[in-house]
């Protein structure tokens, strides 16, 4: 009799005690003898994550390509024989940007599917409202696309986040609207999770400068998520006379808002979070867009002076998709490299306990350029930050 190796331990033991009752046709000694148990979704030759993210609907880009970068590094990984000759496997599942389905396909993932670890989830919104089951299970939640301090504090022992948050990037954001001398600032924001965590990190971040800096929030609005219906929000900004429009929302509604309000004559200053979509919201600006800027957590995908990027873009070539290159998809790239990092660390008998306590020795560790560190007192691997631009001929440069 030979039982599949993911079989849990709690399994096991059952079967094992109805074997000793003499209900199944081997005795307790064959059983052990032909069994391997192992940690759930760990095999002799496959790890098993899952991952929930947009891959279809208006925010569709950003899942695609955080789940695209990081296969991209795991496809290399496993080339290579893997990580102690298993291989990993990524499971994805669509949640449209909609934490009732990020729910869904979560259970689906820890309860049917058994995956070792969870990773990459896409939004604030769909990471917050998973967050129940991923403490409840004790599963790794590793790299949520997401920068959110709702997420980061109070910390779990089971989330690792290798981004920088939103309250550092909304921060250097306000030090620059200081710097190059604005005053009146206007946040346009999603009426989510994401939009409230970007907006208080504006807050934060003025509340923080010197009282006589002048810099102050002369109006908000929120925006449906998704919406390109901005009119409420743009009548709003337009009436406050701001100086700077921050924008918290993905690159669809950016888009509509940039392209609206340079319509009507705004001549201000626009930024955004790297959760925007940068590449998408490029395209979507193309050349009307110049001068809107976005704050980045992750290298430039095209700085080929970094090792890290060197080492994506080749990868990419040698898939065929070299024009591919893309800030989120760069973010899947790195997140996948950390995990694996912390897969060696974690050793050959691989279990959730020992990768948490693996991922947790990660001190400066340089994937090429990218510094990632954690520690038992913080699991937030990176406070980069830069300001990337997008110039007169639709292009993102630094």
């Amino acid at each position: 009799m030979v039982l599949q190796s993911r079989v849990n331990r709690r399994t096991f033991a059952g079967l094992l005690m109805a074997c000793a009752i003499g209900s199944c046709g081997v005795t307790g000694a064959a059983f052990a003898a032909n069994t391997t148990a192992g940690e759930t979704g760990v095999t002799a030759d496959s790890i098993l994550l899952g991952q929930s993210a947009a891959l279809s609907g208006p925010t569709a880009v950003l899942g695609k390509q955080m789940n695209a970068g990081a296969r991209l590094y795991f496809d290399y990984i496993n080339k290579q024989g893997g990580v102690f000759g298993r291989k990993i496997e990524l499971k994805a599942l669509d949640d449209m940007y909609e934490p009732e389905e990020a729910v869904k396909n979560t259970k689906k993932l820890i309860e049917e599917d058994r995956v070792f670890a969870l990773f990459g989830y896409v939004g604030t919104p769909t990471s917050q409202a998973v967050m129940p089951l991923v403490n409840q299970a004790r599963i790794p939640f590793f790299a949520p696309f997401t920068g959110a301090q709702s997420l980061r504090d109070p910390q779990s022992r089971y989330v690792f986040h290798v981004r920088a948050g939103y309250e550092e990037e909304t921060a250097a954001i306000v030090r620059q609207i200081r710097t190059t001398g604005l005053k009146r600032i206007v946040v346009v924001f999603n009426d989510d999770a994401y939009g409230r965590a970007g907006l208080s990190g504006v807050e934060h971040a003025i509340k923080a400068l010197p009282a006589d800096s002048g810099v102050q929030l002369v109006a908000q609005e929120s925006v449906i998520r998704n919406t390109v219906e901005i009119g409420d929000a743009m009548q709003t900004a337009m009436k406050a006379k701001p100086d700077a429009v921050v924008l918290i929302s993905a690159y669809r509604t950016v888009g509509a808002f940039v392209k609206e309000a340079l319509r009507r004559g705004y001549s201000g200053q626009f930024y955004n979070v790297s959760f925007v979509g940068t590449q998408a919201l490029a395209k979507e600006v193309g050349p009307q867009g110049s001068g809107v800027i976005i704050s980045q957590v992750m290298p430039h995908p095209g700085n080929a002076t970094l090792p890290v990027v060197r080492e994506y873009l080749r990868l990419l070539q040698a898939a065929g998709k070299q024009n591919d290159f893309d800030y989120a998809s760069i973010e899947g790239f790195i997140a996948a490299k950390s995990f694996v990092e912390g897969l060696r660390r974690a050793g050959k008998d691989l279990t959730r306990e020992r990768l948490v306590t693996a991922l947790e020795t990660m001190r400066n560790v340089d994937l090429g350029g990218y510094i990632v560190q954690f520690s038992p007192e913080s699991h937030v691997g990176s406070k980069f930050v830069e300001m990337t631009i997008i110039n007169s001929r639709g292009v993102v440069i630094r």
